[in-house]
């Protein structure tokens, strides 16, 4: 063959084979590493590449075939190229001088250098691929289900099944690491906000409701101006109504009504005519179903009961969209109640602050697994109710106790004057 072909077009040839075995090697793994949920985005938005290359994907045995069919067959004409060039040259001696460097070449050329970049740069040869594969899938389509059946058979064998490669479902703490994930790419408001939507079946209506001893409500049994009083320092526009105490709800009263009554039709007759069916809930009931039964019922605020019937909260709209975005207004007279700064590091809150809402507003890291509020924290890990001075640690916080009384802890230090102490 030496004879009627030269050497310079025998190189030619090799050099062709081995730039063809570097091209089915780099783009196997690019179209193996492409990232599944860009490839669907992309396709979405009408990029031919990612159509065709989400097309191959489908079916991932006959892809894998095609390609393994081009490259096995480039890498044994490579081989015979070479030895008939190794024979050309130096005779049979080359021939293993041939193979050997043969093997280097295409280690390093053909297999190691394009996987690696295709690796790190998966769409730049991925979708161009993708055109030549898809066409070329279907002109070797007759050999290649002939491998596939052979293949697929063996699979069976050994009770492996094949079929579509369908796009696997992301579990909700898979979501949270793409959204961390995503960087700059979406602000951190806006991650914050995903990520808290992520976490709404984590986080019940016990979280963030109001609980019993704070609702603010109409009692019936009041005097008409007790009634009208309350009403005006109110800062919700829905109030629950009751007679004689707050387990006993009659109804919610939307204080928008009251302007359609002539002032001196205002009584306690007037306000029973106003009132909407309470609407109860139990507690436990994760946020995100919640949200969907206030939707769904076009409701705005829920009463949390326990198994007994018992009230043990109110919970609003509001509260689980703040679980969302964050607070939609500061009031500053409610954080010097529950929250009052000593110094850089160092604060006096109340023992009835709500844990998640501390841990939210100044960025802190308390256990929000067990009791809703600090006292409730404070008294499961104690087992009794401490004497002021007492100091404890808890998730590194250095807390002492500043003020209590028989039944529970009025007010805490939390920051580096509280004195450390381990339990």
């Amino acid at each position: 063959m030496g004879e009627d072909v030269p050497l310079s077009a025998l190189f030619g040839l090799l050099f062709v084979l081995l730039l063809l075995s570097a091209f089915f090697s780099g783009s196997e793994t690019a179209l193996v590493s492409l990232n599944r949920y860009q490839l669907r985005h992309k396709a979405r938005q009408g990029h031919r590449g990612a159509r065709l290359a989400d097309k191959l994907l489908q079916r991932p045995d006959r892809l894998i075939g095609l390609i393994l069919l081009g490259n096995n067959l480039v890498n044994f004409s490579a081989a015979s190229l070479v030895a008939i060039i190794a024979l050309e040259i130096g005779g049979e001696p080359a021939v293993a001088l041939g193979t050997l460097l043969l093997t280097l070449v295409v280690l390093i050329f053909s297999e190691a250098a394009p996987k690696t970049m295709a690796a790190l740069h998966p769409e730049r040869l991925a979708y161009p691929a993708a055109m030549i594969y898809y066409p070329l899938l279907k002109i070797m389509y007759p050999i290649v289900w002939l491998t596939n059946v052979a293949s697929n058979g063996v699979l069976y064998l050994l009770g492996v099944r094949t079929g579509g490669s369908e796009l696997q479902a992301l579990t909700r703490e898979e979501l949270r690491t793409v959204v961390h994930e995503a960087g700059s790419r979406i602000s951190s408001r806006y991650q914050q906000m995903l990520l808290s939507i992520l976490d709404l079946e984590k986080v019940s209506v016990d979280d963030v409701m109001v609980p019993h001893n704070e609702i603010v409500g109409i009692d019936l049994a009041d005097e008409i101006s007790e009634i009208e009083e309350i009403i005006s320092k109110s800062e919700h526009t829905r109030l629950p109504v009751y007679e004689d105490n707050v387990d006993n709800v009659i109804g919610i009263l939307h204080l928008r009504r009251l302007a359609n009554l002539a002032p001196q039709s205002f009584d306690k007759t007037s306000i029973r005519q106003l009132l909407d069916e309470p609407y109860f809930v139990p507690e436990g009931t994760p946020l995100s179903k919640q949200l969907v039964q206030f939707q769904r019922r076009r409701e705005r605020v829920a009463l949390v009961v326990d198994e007994y019937g018992d009230i043990q909260g109110v919970v609003t709209l509001e509260d689980i969209l703040e679980e969302i975005v964050g607070e939609f207004t500061t009031d500053p007279a409610d954080q010097i109640e529950d929250v009052v700064r000593e110094g850089p590091d160092s604060f006096l809150v109340s023992g009835t602050a709500n844990i998640r809402e501390l841990n939210r507003a100044q960025g802190w890291e308390l256990p929000t697994d067990g009791p809703k509020t600090l006292n409730g924290l404070i008294l499961e890990l104690l087992e009794t109710i401490p004497e002021p001075s007492t100091c404890l640690k808890i998730s590194g916080y250095p807390l002492e106790i500043v003020a209590s009384d028989e039944n529970r802890v009025r007010t805490v230090r939390i920051g580096p004057r509280a004195v450390e102490a381990e339990l």
